[in-house]
């Protein structure tokens, strides 16, 4: 199901984390500071708005209940039916990954002006993109201000919360596949912080 990707010349950094670890405030400031950003779920949305190339191959897939009226993906209607029969969810990763490596593949293709940052939440979940990383940035914090951060940020009952943690890789796994590591249990400037300190880093590695 992967398509071979081929590594540009330039620096390209893994970036992942947990649920509600941070990962969307990490990736936003390294933006920020110029780092050229590509993440597989804003490419996944594009693909399964209305309109996106995913949406024929859906609708076939999974019938029309799969698309809302104005023709995007239902995600609420795929998201009950991933849990309730997994073989369902290899089904739609056959329509979205491929799609999703060929765009990644057109963005790399493009260069960057300092390094790219690789957005991928299930980065240890799904195999596949790690030949492609000189580095692997994991965005940790402890499993029980994740769940308090997604309760807030979506209104989420806890129990949810929690059944897609136990979905996601253990956070043991996640430190193991590190090759840098950001701790995001302090507020937003201490954050910050470290992620300028961050950057510095990779500015060097990508000069060398």
């Amino acid at each position: 199901m992967h398509i071979a990707l081929n590594k540009p010349k330039q620096l390209v950094v893994g970036l992942t984390g947990g649920i509600g670890s941070g990962k969307t405030a990490v990736s936003n400031r390294l933006q920020t500071l110029g780092a050229t950003v590509i993440d597989t779920d804003e490419i996944a949305h594009s693909l399964t708005k209305a309109g996106g190339l995913a949406i024929p191959d859906i609708q076939q897939t999974f019938g029309r209940d799969a698309l809302l009226p104005d023709g995007s993906m239902n995600r609420d209607y795929i998201r009950a039916l991933v849990f309730k029969e997994p073989e369902q969810r290899i089904a739609l990763e056959k329509i979205l990954h491929p799609k999703i490596r060929q765009l990644v593949q057109q963005q790399l293709d493009a260069g960057a002006p300092l390094y790219f940052l690789l957005v991928v939440p299930l980065l240890f979940e799904k195999g596949g993109w790690g030949e492609l990383m000189d580095e692997i940035i994991v965005v940790d914090c402890p499993v029980e201000q994740q769940v308090q951060r997604v309760i807030e940020r979506n209104g989420w009952p806890e129990t949810q919360v929690r059944a897609v943690i136990q979905n996601q890789a253990t956070r043991e796994t996640r430190l193991e596949g590190a090759t840098q590591l950001i701790q995001n249990n302090g507020d937003l400037a201490e954050l910050i912080e470290k992620i300028d300190f961050m950057h510095q880093k990779l500015i060097k590695k990508a000069q060398k």
